[in-house]
């Protein structure tokens, strides 16, 4: 009986917690309250920006979109007019945004991981080399460094008539860097088809290489299988669709020149400048990552009678990976936010598209705004993807 009083009033102990008391209630109401202040605070500020932009008679809204542009874009890589929308004149400066990410991002990389497994060489004048270069780097502002590469081209190097010919084929001057290429032929694009399918191809070997080392522990020699797979079928198809070999060399004419492949001042400034900036980053994360990795796990790969060419391929960078993955995505977000910094050297990116549309409409709510969701949207993309990759070079427990 006595067991039984205890346990009602254990139970209405427990259904006599107040209210307010119970901790999942407070967590809700405080999550509500929160909501709503957010909310309120956005209802005032919009209404009062609205209220303004009226009395001031200040068009809102994203109607100048579909309005004729009527500024010229230095640099596109679709066709664009002055007589072109203010829409497409936007689609230019993002396609511009990603060129300039894209291509600086793979050389950043490239750069930044030779940078970092050279800081760490035995030879002495190779890593002091490194050294410095990422003690230099690292210490003057990407701005800076922006305005003396622009200065380069067009205060250092000479006029088109005198430009400098490193290499046949190749000039450099004041207007920029122009060098050959292949004149378009109709085997390019089946060349192109074979490349794609030859890394699909690449792909699956590599995954059937792996799981045959597991099973066997025999090394199959995937670097060159992939190699002559991704590089050798293209050639092939070059070769049975008659070596075209025409170039499109650059010629002088007048005060500049035409045919070949231009690379403006600009974009080579901006190019250089991030990349050489940012490689000195990567190049520090490379070298903690690779210095991350136990020196028990080098050992043991040269007591195996493993090469050093394989011992950094297949034992320190597969574990130096996971932990250069994540700061390594920081970096390339920043190079993607630094090249906003294009309009101070006159490269029509997307800022630099945004701030003269600001300028003709006046609508500089709207031109920010795109701004943040342009830029926003590269870098959960680039987030994406490099979260991807770390989830997938991660330790799987068992």
């Amino acid at each position: 009986m006595q067991k039984s009083n205890n346990s009602n009033s254990t139970g209405n102990a427990e259904q006599k917690i107040p209210f307010l008391n119970d901790p999942k209630i407070r967590s809700i109401i405080y999550q509500i309250v929160t909501i709503c202040m957010v909310g309120l605070l956005g209802y005032y500020l919009f209404t009062n920006t609205f209220e303004n932009l009226q009395r001031q008679s200040i068009a809102t809204g994203f109607g100048f979109i579909d309005k004729e542009a009527s500024f010229e874009i230095g640099e596109s890589l679709i066709s664009y007019s002055s007589a072109d929308t203010y829409g497409k004149a936007l689609f230019v400066g993002v396609l511009n945004t990603i060129k300039v990410a894209f291509i600086g991002i793979l050389i950043t990389v490239v750069l930044g991981t030779f940078l970092g497994i050279a800081r760490l060489s035995t030879n002495w004048l190779v890593s002091k080399l490194a050294a410095v270069y990422i003690e230099v780097m690292q210490d003057i502002p990407i701005l800076l460094q922006l305005f003396f590469w622009y200065s380069f081209f067009y205060d250092i190097l000479p006029s088109p008539r005198g430009a400098l010919e490193p290499v046949k084929g190749v000039f450099m001057s004041n207007r920029g860097l122009v060098f050959a290429v292949p004149e378009w032929h109709p085997a390019f694009k089946y060349m192109i088809a074979v490349f794609i399918a030859g890394c699909v191809a690449a792909y699956f070997l590599r995954k059937w290489a792996k799981k045959r080392q597991e099973k066997t522990g025999q090394i199959f020699p995937l670097f060159l299988c992939s190699t002559a797979i991704i590089l050798g079928l293209p050639l092939v198809t070059w070769l049975f669709s008659g070596a075209p070999h025409k170039m499109n060399v650059p010629e002088l004419i007048g005060f500049n020149f035409q045919g070949g492949l231009n690379m403006s001042p600009e974009f080579g400034a901006l190019l250089l400048g991030l990349v050489l900036y940012t490689a000195a980053f990567v190049a520090e994360i490379v070298r903690a990552g690779i210095q991350a990795v136990s020196k028990g796990q080098t050992e043991a790969a040269m007591a195996i009678g493993l090469k050093p060419g394989q011992i950094l391929n297949l034992v320190i960078l597969p574990q130096a990976l996971r932990v250069i993955i994540p700061p390594l995505t920081s970096q390339m977000l920043n190079l993607t936010k630094n090249s906003s910094l294009a309009v101070a050297i006159g490269f029509p990116d997307f800022v630099s598209v945004v701030s003269t549309t600001i300028n003709q409409t006046g609508q500089a709510i709207e031109g920010i705004s795109m701004i943040m969701v342009v830029y926003l949207f590269f870098s959960l993309l680039t987030s994406l993807f490099m979260n991807w990759y770390n989830k997938k070079i991660a330790l799987v427990e068992r």
